[in-house]
């Protein structure tokens, strides 16, 4: 039954779980973005004192991990299917959107020092689709290494292609022609880019056809692997 003071203000507060902390520090990262994120920000969200919330996550490093598990797994399950292509890609294409929702989640990925739970079974279960898809322990292995984060949904650039567009600068094109033949040639939007500022301003490359035209050769590639019987003992 409802206190009066319960009827008075038409609420009740939700009480704090764990799950809540971690719905509402993802929430707030995509608000404010992961460098602005505290403990004491959290509370503050959460209308309780920064006390309250250790009781739920240890230390701010507890609490990354258990954002980036709670990110991992809104990753849509594998599908099904006779081919484990179609079904790695849609799995891997998915782990994109989803770290596309949230553009901060990609480096706190890259910044722990172990795969947090979520991210190990993540893993496991790629592996286990490569596997059931006729791919040998041996050649899975090596697949692992070679998708590394790409099999999460992001990949490392050698360098910032967000700048603005434009012709290029007619120095940097006497020095190195075939690298400003290249930047002349790209198309870039924003919204495709995974862990960047989301401050516009166009120019680079569209990171989401590049990472999809990668993960396709690879893919083929290890298709072919598999098709040979290929071994690393070879």
């Amino acid at each position: 039954m409802r206190t009066n003071r319960q009827e008075a203000s038409g609420t009740q507060r939700t009480p704090l779980s764990r799950d809540r902390v971690l719905r509402a520090a993802v929430a707030l990262a995509d608000a404010i973005g992961i460098d602005a994120l505290s403990m004491r920000r959290l509370a503050q969200e959460l209308d309780v004192v920064p006390m309250a919330l250790y009781k739920h996550v240890a230390n701010k490093e507890e609490l990354l991990d258990g954002m980036v598990d709670a990110v991992v797994g809104e990753v849509d399950p594998p599908a099904t299917g006779p081919d484990w292509q179609p079904v790695v890609r849609g799995r891997i294409l998915s782990a994109r959107r989803v770290l596309l929702r949230h553009p901060w989640a990609a480096r706190v990925i890259e910044s722990r020092t172990a795969p947090t739970p979520a991210v190990l079974a993540y893993l496991d279960s790629m592996a286990g689709i490569f596997r059931e898809g006729g791919l040998s322990a041996d050649l899975t292995h090596h697949v692992m290494h070679a998708m590394g984060s790409r099999l999460l949904g992001f990949s490392q650039e050698l360098f910032d292609t967000s700048g603005p567009s434009g012709p290029p600068d007619p120095a940097l094109a006497a020095h190195y022609p075939h690298i400003a033949e290249l930047a002349a040639t790209a198309a870039h939007d924003e919204a495709s880019t995974v862990g960047g500022s989301g401050t516009g301003g166009g120019g680079g490359c569209d990171d989401q056809f590049e990472f999809e035209f990668a993960l396709d050769l690879l893919l083929d590639g290890f298709e072919g692997l598999r098709r040979r019987g290929w071994t690393s003992s070879r």
